[in-house]
């Protein structure tokens, strides 16, 4: 018999630990190949932790609501096959307390905790059934909410369980967020800022914790900064051909694929001709060596009901045909905002795109994300006067028109190649023919 180490995945960029929020399996059972052995909850994805080996479970490394960093292990698998594994060295040591992770071997800091207000009453789980991960139990701590209060609500997570986005919905209807107007006729997605203010305190100074999330984002942005020089573009796009397609098209294209068809798919498109065009935006950096990428492998950023991002990835961008696109950007977008993407869905992304004209800004300046060299923002579609060039002669009329901001790794890419990469972009897309049969 031979003993396997079950160790936690790694689950995408800037992912570095995981809360254990179940186990399927427990010592003794009968694991087969591929098998679940227990849930994970990262703030990004809820997930599965799979054995790649038949055999059985016969130790638990942590326990239920412990945090694990990624590459340790979590579970120890007797196994039969002796040539497939190696056997586990007597003197690696094996840790099975959360509180002793700094033990580990390849861990070099301790894992981090959170402190809670220690104002808000105390919560004892332990009189519930139902299961609450550590995530929802914070916010429930930091908002004080009771476990009378959620009694009545039928959680969306798997066996009716209470998941993040539950918990929002809650705080919501108690006016515990507020929900900012967002431009009229650009987009139907909504974000909602958390606030711990309530009306009785609001003339006094209040200090909201930052989500775990929130942490591993903002030192993403910051090392990103640190790491790469940053340099912007902008062009300015026509897309008035493009914007009456697709109001001509979108209601057929619903009622055959039941999709909806907006810009984004067109705009990723576009990118993905670019980047085929010009390679030299699809790398990354690795020291002193330049990384060419095979597969164009592009990154949505998608907003989050608690004002937090995620970049879920459109793999093979350039092997999709418009309809395929449609479906995996609103797949993609669907699975970000419900919280059920998969690690495989956030990792491997080549190049970036963000559009923030939902919110109704014009352009913007997007911080790269690592080790990418190049982001794209989308700014809003405008009606806007311009001047158009007939054989009778120059004239104003309306037009539909946008910014594309474009940040790129100065290291690597020079002004002359982020400009032409982004021109690249605003003649495919004003080239657009509204007689296009999709």
């Amino acid at each position: 018999m031979s003993k396997f180490e079950l160790k936690l995945p790694k689950m995408g960029e800037s992912v570095a630990e995981a809360t254990i929020t179940s186990w399927l399996k427990e010592i003794g059972d009968q694991i087969e190949m591929d098998e679940a052995v227990l849930e994970i909850a990262t703030d990004k994805v809820d997930t599965e932790v799979p054995c790649e080996f038949e055999g059985v479970l016969i130790e638990k490394c942590f326990e239920v609501d412990d945090i694990v960093q990624v590459g340790q292990t979590i579970a120890i698998i007797e196994v039969s096959s002796s040539d497939s594994v190696e056997e586990i060295s007597d003197s690696k040591e094996i840790v099975t307390n959360s509180d002793e992770t700094t033990k580990n071997e390849g861990v070099s800091e301790p894992v981090p905790t959170y402190n809670l207000n220690e104002s808000k009453p105390q919560i004892d789980f332990n009189i519930s059934e139902r299961f609450f991960s550590p995530l929802v139990k914070s916010i429930m701590k930091k908002e004080g909410i009771e476990l009378k209060d959620l009694e009545h609500i039928k959680g969306s997570g798997k066996n009716n369980r209470i998941n993040k986005n539950d918990i929002l919905k809650y705080l919501e209807s108690n006016n515990s967020f507020v929900k900012p107007q967002l431009n009229e006729n650009k987009s139907d997605d909504n974000i909602y800022f958390q606030s711990n203010l309530k009306p009785s305190n609001l003339d006094t100074d209040s200090t909201i914790e930052m989500s775990r999330m929130g942490k591993l984002v903002s030192k993403h942005m910051v090392d990103s900064l640190n790491t790469s020089a940053h340099v912007q573009s902008f062009i300015e796009v026509d897309v008035t051909n493009l914007w009456n397609w697709r109001n001509k098209v979108k209601s057929d294209f619903e009622k055959r694929e039941g999709e909806k068809l907006t810009l984004t798919p067109i705009f990723m498109q576009a990118v993905s001709v670019a980047l085929r065009t010009y390679p030299m935006m699809n790398i990354s950096v690795d020291n002193d060596n330049i990384l060419m990428k095979k597969n164009i492998n592009i990154g949505m950023a998608t907003s989050l009901a608690d004002g937090n991002l995620i970049v879920p990835v459109i793999k093979f961008a350039d092997r999709l045909s418009l309809v395929g696109m449609a479906k995996t950007v609103n797949d993609l977008a669907q699975r970000a905002r419900a919280g059920k993407l998969k690690p495989d869905d956030v990792q491997d992304g080549t190049y970036t795109v963000t559009n923030v004209g939902v919110f109704g800004s014009i352009m913007g300046t997007p911080i790269i994300n690592q080790p990418q060299v190049g982001i794209l923002a989308l700014g809003a579609i405008r009606k806007m006067p311009s001047v158009i060039e007939t054989s009778e002669g120059d004239f104003i009329g309306i037009r539909n028109k946008m910014f594309l901001s474009h940040s790129y790794d100065h290291r690597v890419v020079n002004g002359g190649l982020g400009s032409q990469f982004i021109k690249c972009i605003k003649d495919y897309l004003e080239a657009w023919d509204i007689n296009t049969e999709i």
